[in-house]
């Protein structure tokens, strides 16, 4: 599956100087939601994903996504998998559990986002469950930004990775793009200003 060719057809490969949730800075970012608006090819990716996390033996209940760039690519997982799906959302800044979602004393949980980066909001939201009594089992998204380490492609974990180190992660593929901090961004330093997507129209 040529993961990349996915996303540029699908207008989801973006070229420009974008303002990160992390805060930091790239000059590309990947839409998923254009991507996962095609129900076929979010189903076709949900599948693959969770062929690679069946053939890893990992055996899970339920998947969780952070709330909103997650959602689509956790619940189409969960439909793959045949599993119950719930979500966090954050409220004034806050990573919580609404709506009338339970986590069972034991219950054991994959943890999907649409992009991992750094994997700061899928590590919120699996604190959540594990306060919640529910057991994180592994960590799964479409694609992941390089940094943290994908256990079916084995690539290098990087400093700025905050996911456990002792947990499966996997993904479809491999997107090894600059980030900037703010002030060491050379796009910054050219003039440009940042955006943050969904913004402008991206």
């Amino acid at each position: 599956m040529n993961l990349e060719q996915i996303y540029k057809e699908a207008g989801a490969y973006l070229k420009g100087h974008f303002l990160l949730t992390s805060g930091n800075h790239s000059q590309f970012y990947l839409q998923s939601a254009k991507v996962l608006e095609n129900p076929m090819i979010a189903g076709k990716l949900a599948d693959e994903l969770a062929r690679v996390i069946s053939e890893a033996g990992v055996k899970f209940d339920t998947v969780c996504s952070p709330a909103i760039g997650g959602i689509l690519a956790g619940y189409e997982l969960a439909r793959a998998a045949k599993k119950r799906f719930i979500f966090t959302e954050r409220v004034e800044r806050v990573m919580t559990l609404r709506r009338g979602f339970e986590v069972h004393e034991g219950e054991k949980f994959i943890i999907c986002e649409d992009i991992i980066t750094t994997g700061g909001s899928a590590l919120e939201a699996a604190n959540i469950i594990r306060d919640l009594g529910g057991e994180v089992v592994a960590f799964a998204a479409l694609a992941n930004r390089g940094f943290c380490p994908l256990t079916n492609l084995k690539n290098e974990r990087k400093p700025s990775c905050k996911l456990p180190s002792d947990l499966p992660i996997f993904a479809l593929g491999n997107f090894e793009f600059e980030i900037y901090e703010p002030q060491n961004c050379p796009l910054c330093k050219d003039g440009s200003i940042a955006i943050k997507p969904g913004s402008r129209g991206n």
